[in-house]
């Protein structure tokens, strides 16, 4: 029991240090303000506000640099709204918008480590939550305003639940990561292509279990249709979230590679094939995994982000990320991936400096915000 506990303050310990070196070159110079205007923190705060109602948006739209219709807040579901409004009370808007990130980013350290030990995942749960926590990508979105890591908190804790048949849990979980961000819906099919394998595989032992017990995990599309009743009653619009203008085209496979694309806008795209490569070889690993939901939600999730047509990738991906550390644990945790890692350390932090000051939105006027 207490190494235990030692294992999970060391993971806090570890989120809380990386993010405050993360911040530390701002804070140095007087340029907090600039983890504040990462996108796409802020753009969250306006529905913690104004809870999508187009008349209390009116009042707050003083913004120049703000998208000036309110439907376009649909694009930015209501839970991670909900919790910084609920952390306003005490700290304010955009101290709660950081504050709600960082406690998500705490959680799923330890609830990684957790489902690690619980499913005797990899001999070393201590070595891969580390190694998880600091893929460039997840340590900038773990440092700014942002819903990842509440998203991916709940992904997993219903992944979880669900391999331990407690069907309740994984539906509950996996609505309210619906209600964090739409491809949560894709944890449904994934649950329904594992529970329905053993009657199709002819060599799968098939175990009675009553119907009944699976119906918790219709929470995962009711929790979409609440948010969507919500937007009809605040819009008038029930499918107003794909009507807000910022919902990412998914048009074709490999859509990313178009340069006029207005979510691409460059050719250097070589880095998205390893984020192809990485994720793929992931389904591909966990293909004779015990665990079928983790097989079958990552194939779902990575054929998705295949149409995504955005510059991001490595972003819309960041849920396939701990399943591709599962699936690679014996990599990721031997001693030569660490040396390189350590190695690596210092550009990660460059690249996250780099990245934390330029992916900003202009603000000027704060007031909305605050």
């Amino acid at each position: 029991m207490g190494s235990r506990i030692i294992s999970y303050c060391t993971l806090l310990l570890v989120v809380l240090t990386s993010t405050v070196i993360a911040w530390t070159p701002f804070i140095m110079r007087g340029e907090f303000s600039t983890i504040y205007k990462h996108f796409d923190g802020p753009l969250y705060i306006i529905p913690a506000k104004t809870a999508y109602n187009p008349e209390a948006f009116k009042l707050i739209d003083r913004e120049p640099t703000l998208p000036h219709n309110p439907v376009y807040y649909a694009a930015h579901l209501p839970l991670y709204p909900f919790f910084i409004f609920l952390g306003s009370f005490a700290v304010g808007f955009l101290k709660s918008m950081l504050g709600v990130t960082l406690v998500s980013s705490m959680v799923l350290a330890c609830f990684f480590y957790y489902l690690l030990k619980k499913l005797n995942l990899t001999k070393h749960p201590l070595i891969l939550t580390s190694v998880f926590l600091f893929l460039p990508r997840f340590l900038v979105v773990r440092s700014v305003g942002s819903p990842e890591p509440l998203f991916i908190l709940l992904i997993l804790s219903s992944l979880f639940f669900f391999e331990k048949k407690n069907y309740l849990l994984a539906g509950l979980l996996g609505g309210l990561a619906t209600m964090t961000k739409t491809p949560g819906i894709l944890l449904f099919p994934a649950y329904l292509l594992a529970i329905a394998e053993p009657y199709i595989v002819p060599s799968y032992e098939k175990q009675k279990q009553n119907i009944l017990s699976f119906l918790p995990l219709l929470c995962i599309p009711l929790a979409l249709i609440l948010v969507f009743i919500l937007y009809y009653i605040q819009y008038n619009d029930f499918f107003a979230y794909f009507h807000t203008g910022g919902t990412v085209p998914m048009p074709y496979p490999f859509s990313v590679f178009n340069t006029s694309a207005p979510w691409v806008g460059t050719a250097w795209l070589e880095d998205i094939l390893f984020y192809f490569a990485l994720y793929l070889a992931t389904g591909i690993a966990l293909w004779k995994s015990k665990h079928r939901s983790f097989f079958y939600f990552s194939a779902l999730f990575c054929t998705s982000i295949l149409f995504i047509q955005h510059r991001d990738i490595s972003r819309y991906s960041l849920p396939l990320w701990p399943l591709a550390a599962i699936a690679f644990e014996h990599i990721l945790t031997s001693k030569k991936a660490l040396i390189v890692g350590a190695i690596l350390l210092l550009g990660i932090y460059m690249y996250t400096w780099n990245f934390l000051g330029a992916n900003i939105m202009p603000i000027s006027e704060w007031l909305p915000f605050l």
